[in-house]
């Protein structure tokens, strides 16, 4: 078995997805993991991504149904999390509009995340190295600092924290380690990129969302693709089994090996 069907068996990927199937399997697996924990609904993030807005579209679909099916309201709220200006924010309040969420909230992590770079940088004076705290690092802060204010608003509100991450994401480990990755539940998590995309024209996500670059929104003008200097065509065709040019391919399985520790379980003795 060469390492590409390894990585496709272990992420579960298809080569090809009958979409409406797919979707009713997402929806009744969320209905699911509901009843079991014994919540009054899911929490997601709406960064105004496609990714986020596609599990907001599942998400509500899934509420709606066990308070139809139940007499009892469950509920989807959706949370907006901008680090002070965020240029594309009506993205996220598009989204919300889109698939008719009642409940939503906009928590800003600017002052939060600030806090915490500013002890950062106290710790690094009393170790006597003089510097800032890194873009990446900074970057990492604020991801996580999401997830705590998620987590304090679904704690008290009994919900479920859905993540967001998905194939094309686990097989790159584009996404920060206790950060976007510290959720409850991933709903698309066996779907590469292009999978997607096709589940977010069938849910009716809003075409501004719909055709823009895809960017983890850690920093200004940064984009996926740049970052990682690998398309989502192509990582989305090396996940349905097809072949890729070669210096692609050998990059991909190399940022696969060098994330291998945001996959695996915590090692431990």
């Amino acid at each position: 078995m060469t390492l590409q069907q390894e990585i496709i068996e272990r992420l579960g990927v298809k080569p090809e997805i009958d979409v409406d199937a797919e979707i009713r399997r997402r929806v009744d697996f969320l209905k699911q993991h509901v009843r079991d924990a014994g919540t009054t609904g899911l929490l997601i993030a709406i960064s105004g991504g496609i990714d986020s807005a596609v599990a907001a579209g599942l998400c509500k679909q899934a509420t709606d149904e066990l308070s139809s099916e139940t007499g009892q309201e469950y509920m989807t709220l959706g949370v907006f999390q901008p680090y002070g200006e965020q240029e594309d924010i009506a993205d996220s309040y598009a989204v919300a509009k889109a698939f008719a969420l009642k409940h939503t909230a906009e928590t800003n992590i600017e002052d939060a995340v600030n806090e915490i770079a500013l002890e950062v940088e106290h710790a690094f004076k009393s170790l006597s190295i003089h510097r800032h705290i890194s873009r990446g690092g900074k970057g990492n802060v604020k991801a996580r600092t999401r997830m705590v204010v998620q987590y304090a608003l679904a704690f008290d509100l009994n919900l479920l924290v859905v993540g967001t991450d998905h194939a094309s994401e686990a097989v790159t480990g584009f996404y920060t380690k206790w950060g976007d990755g510290a959720v409850d539940i991933t709903p698309l998590s066996s779907l590469n990129k292009r999978q997607v995309r096709q589940l977010a024209a069938k849910l009716g996500v809003p075409d501004s969302v719909l055709h823009k670059a895809p960017t983890a929104g850690l920093w200004d003008g940064q984009t996926d693709e740049a970052e990682l200097g690998i398309t989502y065509e192509d990582n989305s065709d090396y996940l349905e089994g097809k072949e890729i040019d070669e210096a692609v391919r050998e990059k991909l399985e190399k940022q696969y090996k060098k994330t291998e520790h945001k996959r695996a379980p915590i090692p431990g003795i």
